[in-house]
C-alpha cells in the first residue's frame, strides 16, 4: 500500500514526539508536591497523531507507525549508548560523567519505557477503532479522550511499577500525576485534533472503519 506525503508528516512527526520525550524524561519536574518527568511535555502529542492514524488511516497504518516507532526509539538509545561508551577526548573528560548521567539509563528503565509503549499504543489505538465503529464515525472526541485514558492510563501504570517497584519509591503518586496530565494535554488539544482529522479526511478521501460501518448520517 502507498502512503501519501501527508500520512509520511504524521508518521514524522509521531515519531519524533516519541524519540525526543525518551531523551528529555531523565529531567524530573516537580509542580505543587507532583513529580513527573520533563518528556510529558511532548509525549502526548504521540498519542494525538497516533488517534489521528487511526482515526484517517485505519488500525493498521497506525499500528505499522507504532512499531515503526519502536524501532527508531531502540536506534536512538543504540546510538547514544554507544556514544556513551566510546572513548572521550583528553580535553573533553571532565563532561563525562554529566553526559552519562544526562543520556545515561539503565537497563530496567529501558524495558519500562519500551513496554509501556508498545502496550499503551496499541491499545489506546484499538480502542479507538472499536468506539469509531460503535459511534458509527460520531463524537470524535469521546474516543480520542476515550481511548488516551485507557492507553495513557496503562502506559503510565506499567512505567512507573517496572521502573520503580521495589525500590522504596511510591508508585501511586506518579503513576496517577503522569496519567492526569497526559489525559489533560489530550483533552485540550481535541480542537486540534478535529482541525487535522477533518483536514485529512476531507484531502485525502479516506476514513476507515476497521470495526462496523459509518451511519447513514455520515453516508
Amino acid at each position: 500500500m502507498r502512503y501519501s506525503s501527508r500520512f509520511v508528516v504524521v508518521a514524522a512527526f509521531f515519531v519524533t514526539a516519541l524519540v525526543v520525550s525518551n531523551i528529555i524524561a531523565v529531567k524530573l519536574v516537580e509542580i505543587s508536591g507532583r513529580i513527573f518527568p520533563a518528556g510529558l511535555v511532548i509525549f502526548p502529542l504521540s498519542y494525538l497523531l497516533g488517534d489521528v492514524l487511526t482515526e484517517v488511516y485505519g488500525i493498521r497504518a497506525a499500528r505499522r507507525v507504532i512499531w515503526l516507532g519502536f524501532a527508531c526509539n531502540l536506534l536512538a538509545l543504540g546510538a547514544i549508548q554507544a556514544a556513551i561508551h566510546l572513548p572521550a577526548a583528553d580535553f573533553w573528560e571532565q563532561n563525562q560523567s554529566a553526559y552519562d548521567q544526562i543520556l545515561g539509563t539503565t537497563w530496567r528503565l529501558f524495558v519500562a519505557s519500551l513496554a509501556a509503549y508498545v502496550v499503551g499504543e496499541l491499545a489506546n489505538a484499538y480502542v479507538l477503532a472499536f468506539m469509531k465503529g460503535a459511534t458509527g464515525g460520531r463524537f470524535l472526541w469521546t474516543r480520542t479522550i476515550g481511548s488516551t485514558i485507557v492507553g495513557e492510563g496503562l502506559d503510565s501504570a506499567i512505567f512507573v511499577t517496572i521502573a520503580f517497584a521495589g525500590t522504596g519509591a511510591g508508585l501511586l503518586n506518579p503513576i496517577v500525576t503522569t496519567w492526569l496530565i497526559k489525559v489533560g494535554w489530550e483533552s485540550a488539544a481535541t480542537p486540534v485534533t478535529y482541525a487535522i482529522v477533518n483536514y485529512l479526511k476531507r484531502t485525502e478521501g479516506v476514513d476507515v472503519y476497521d470495526f462496523g460501518r459509518p451511519t447513514a448520517a455520515r453516508l
